[in-house]
């Protein structure tokens, strides 16, 4: 199957899961009109959701670095769409609970196989993968219109319908499985050089990772409230802030891989943080309808890492290329997630000005870290190894013993040790 393609329908498949993640929240103003939940039940509701998800993802990862399991993309899908259309049939608390549970765990088993999955179609792209991204950023910014459309028509009970996304996206990854799994079996006569694990620099990319999600989430939280309350400001505005930060995200997902195609990752993700240490400053202290360029800039510029920094985790570890995707996607922005409520108590201590002025240094701690950070090798296959050694007596061999035009191949491109992908 060609290659663009397969990240097509990966990248689609990857909206339709992600419109889960984003349902959760969207539900909760109809979980409150018709069953009269509190505040303090509903936030309960999307604790269950966003954390459980998060924090059970590298346990899928790690099982999916012992064994393969490309089935996870169906059955998460599947299993993330079910928890969301029953959650509006039961009016008991603990049952709606359950199965937005039920939905969480459904999202997490499907983020470390696919990440690796996506990886092994876009046979090295930093574009391909930035187009991954953009599916499940997608799908999150319009879970709002597709629970809206059906909810709002016919109240909870017509939940059932909301599983159709997931019936589709797991349609359309089996024939991504199919002509993967034949790749790899064709490959299956080649032997793969050792990759070692980077740990430590794993470590300092998982930092990083986290004061971005600080930031992000933060201001995604607070920034419509923000802009509102800013002199001159409006609920219109304060809407249209988080409209565009949503769509900077998308913007920069695409715009990350283009531009890591040409340089490197650690590069384009270090200047990329940097442009957003004044840009997030912009959104605190920038008066007037310029705020509005600040949250643009602010949201590329912590959107062009993202899919990033889920291959750069996958080449630090090699070996465990399941608990990379499983920590980058989800540990870490939970964790993330967890220092919003601290800039709520900040806020209602003081003002929202206050609160959110420390989230300046979080995109700058973020390029901190990258600046000690290597861009990995690629690892490549027995048979690349022997044609650069080979090269290195040859004229027209590359400086660093590459035969011209021979490129190397990351862990999850080569499918030897996982000929059953």
């Amino acid at each position: 199957m060609p290659r663009n393609r397969s990240i097509i329908l990966l990248a689609v498949g990857h909206a339709c899961v992600d419109v889960y993640q984003g349902a959760v929240a969207s539900l909760v103003p109809f979980f409150v009109a018709e069953r009269a939940y509190s505040y303090a039940a509903v936030s309960g509701i999307v604790l269950a959701a966003s954390l459980l998800s998060s924090v059970v993802q590298p346990v899928f990862g790690a099982l999916t670095d012992r064994w393969a399991m490309p089935w996870l993309l169906p059955a998460g899908t599947i299993l993330g769409g079910v928890g969301i259309a029953l959650s509006g049939l039961s009016g008991s608390y603990a049952m709606t609970l359950a199965f937005v549970a039920v939905s969480g765990i459904g999202v997490a088993a499907y983020h470390p196989e696919s990440a690796r999955v996506a990886r092994l179609a876009s046979e090295g792209s930093h574009s391909a993968m930035g187009w991954f991204s953009l599916g499940g950023t997608l799908g999150f910014a319009t879970a709002p219109l597709l629970v809206t459309a059906v909810v709002a028509t016919g109240g909870l009970r017509l939940s059932p319908l909301l599983v159709v996304p997931a019936l589709a996206g797991s349609v359309l990854c089996l024939p991504v499985l199919r002509a993967l799994r034949k790749s790899a079996d064709a490959r299956s006569d080649k032997a793969v050089v050792p990759a070692t694990d980077d740990v430590a620099s794993f470590v300092r990319l998982s930092l990083a990772v986290v004061c971005r999600s600080v930031v992000f989430v933060g201001l995604s939280t607070f920034i419509s409230l923000y802009i509102e309350q800013r002199p001159g400001g409006s609920r219109t505005a304060g809407t249209a802030a988080l409209f565009v930060l949503y769509c900077g995200g998308a913007v920069g997902s695409v715009l990350g891989g283009a531009l890591a195609d040409r340089w490197d990752r650690v590069t384009v993700a270090r200047w990329s943080y940097l442009v957003s240490i004044p840009a997030v400053a912009g959104i605190v202290f920038v008066p007037g309808p310029a705020v509005f360029v600040c949250v643009a800039l602010t949201s590329a510029g912590l959107y062009v890492p993202f899919s990033l920094q889920v291959t750069l985790g996958q080449d630090y570890l090699p070996t465990r290329v399941g608990t990379a995707g499983g920590i980058t996607l989800g540990l870490t922005v939970s964790i993330g997630g967890l220092a919003s409520p601290l800039v709520g108590a900040v806020a209602d201590a003081t003002s929202l000005r206050t609160a959110l002025t420390p989230l300046i240094l979080m995109p700058a701690l973020s390029w901190l870290l990258f600046r000690t950070l290597p861009e990995p090798g690629a690892p490549r296959s027995g048979a690349t190894a022997r044609r650069s050694a080979e090269a290195r007596s040859e004229p027209g061999g590359t400086p660093d013993g590459e035969p011209a035009g021979e490129v190397g191949l990351h862990p999850q491109v080569v499918a030897e040790d996982r000929p059953d992908l």
